[in-house]
């Protein structure tokens, strides 16, 4: 294997090009650190030494994790100006740098990690690896063009309504949300404290694995994939499959497709559970409502010094009550109780990662057109964060186009055997 220094310089050339967006991705790079890191990666090796699978590993963090004597920004200017530096690194960082891995740059995101396309307009939105005029995805913008540039092998991200996955389909690549409760999210910056998770995004489902073992405090595990033949996997129908542009509504079926003659069971799923959910997130947004009380204050005093789209975002929780809350939560409760239940039977539901390729950075210029286009990205991730369930993005086979997204879902709790489906379905794919 090559020497974690030499893998650690090939990356830093790659950011410090001026002719890529390492500059607009990467907003904190530790290059002293991360060579003291990967030297003594590569001397535990020569003497026979390893403290994993990650040992040596080149990791980018979201701007929104803590570090030791550093101002966490979240992609904000403003919390730049007024934070105060950590204490210390945040839980799942900890466990990286323990796990030996060399953590070499925090990654650039959408302000307050609140919108699915990745536009920064504080510090320059970083072009998709596709087409640089397109929107990478967001909230972890930088940690998809950070994996898909080969700036890292893993990207660690946030997941709180498809932050992981709809940047990784956007840039073709994996993408990964737990079960929210398996990665502490303590000295991560939250959105939503009931939907908010930690995941990852790579160029493969393994390398996903191997970092989501070591934050979620598990002992390495030998990633094998799922036998497909007999698989059951449920074609969510309706709402995920509506409105589907002409590369997501030509490729998700060739998909499916391929996942058949394979030998895996596919069923079509009526999921009016789905409904239930959007009619109770109209009566009040719990993500609105809870990012709303963590900068209410701070609007009040330097609204002007937001993204003005997700000011205004943001500042629609103010008309929600805390009876519509409670309402919300209770009834989220019951909603994730069924969804459960109904799961039962299969082994993972599928559906498209985003409806929609990533659109030109351009097109989301104005706050009308960005609104629908940042809707159409996140409908369908957002699914499995209000359900409480795990899912992961795969690339979808491109022919020379644009990146689109599969996702797999399945039943909390179940995030090793998702992988291992994933797995599975990566190799059919072959994308």
């Amino acid at each position: 294997m090559t020497p974690s220094r030499e893998r650690l310089e090939q990356a830093l050339a790659l950011i410090a090009d001026p002719q890529g967006e390492g500059a607009r991705t990467c907003l904190t790079v530790y290059q002293q650190a991360a060579r003291a890191a990967a030297d003594a990666a590569d001397a535990r090796a020569r003497d026979g030494i390893s403290l994993g699978p990650l040992d040596g590993a080149i990791i980018t963090i979201k701007d929104l994790f803590d570090v030791a004597g550093e101002v966490t920004r979240a992609g904000s200017k403003l919390l730049a100006d007024e934070g105060k530096p950590a204490e210390a690194d945040a839980p799942a960082v900890r466990r990286l740098r323990t796990a030996g891995a060399v953590i070499v740059a925090k990654t650039n995101m959408s302000e307050f990690a609140f919108t699915g396309l990745g536009i920064n307009p504080h510090f320059g939105t970083p072009g998709n690896p596709a087409d640089r005029a397109r929107c990478p995805g967001g909230s972890s913008s930088g940690a998809a063009v950070a994996a898909a540039d080969g700036l890292c092998d893993v990207a660690i991200g946030s997941d709180t309504g498809g932050s992981c996955r709809i940047p990784a389909a956007f840039c073709g690549v994996v993408g990964f949300k737990p079960s929210a409760w398996r990665i502490p999210t303590d000295g991560a910056f939250p959105l939503s404290w009931s939907l908010d998770s930690i995941g990852s995004i790579a160029r493969s489902v393994a390398n996903c694995a191997s970092v989501d073992a070591v934050m979620a405090g598990e002992a390495p595990w030998k990633l094998e994939p799922a036998p497909l033949a007999g698989l059951r996997l449920g074609i969510a129908q309706g709402l995920p499959l509506e409105n589907l542009d002409d590369t997501v509504g030509k490729r998700f079926p060739e998909a499916l497709d391929r996942l058949e003659k394979a030998g895996a069971r596919l069923s079509n799923e009526k999921l009016p559970l789905i409904g239930d959910m959007m009619t109770t997130l109209s009566r009040a947004s719990i993500l609105v409502a809870e990012v709303y009380s963590i900068h209410r204050d701070r609007l009040t005093r330097r609204g002007d010094d937001v993204d003005q789209i997700v000011r205004a975002r943001i500042e629609k929780g103010r008309d929600i009550s805390s009876a519509d809350y409670i309402a919300v939560m209770r009834a989220r409760a019951d909603l994730i109780r069924a969804m459960d239940a109904r799961l039962g039977d299969l082994d993972a539901l599928v559906m498209p990662s985003t409806p929609i390729v990533a659109p030109r950075i351009d097109e989301a210029a104005a706050p009308k057109e960005f609104m629908a286009r940042n809707a159409m990205a996140l409908r369908n991730t957002t699914i499995a964060n209000f359900f409480d369930l795990t899912a992961v993005s795969l690339p979808l086979p491109r022919h020379g186009g644009l990146p689109a997204g599969l996702m797999l879902v399945a039943r909390n709790g179940q995030d090793h055997r998702l992988f291992r489906i994933a797995a599975a379905v990566e190799r059919a794919l072959g994308a």
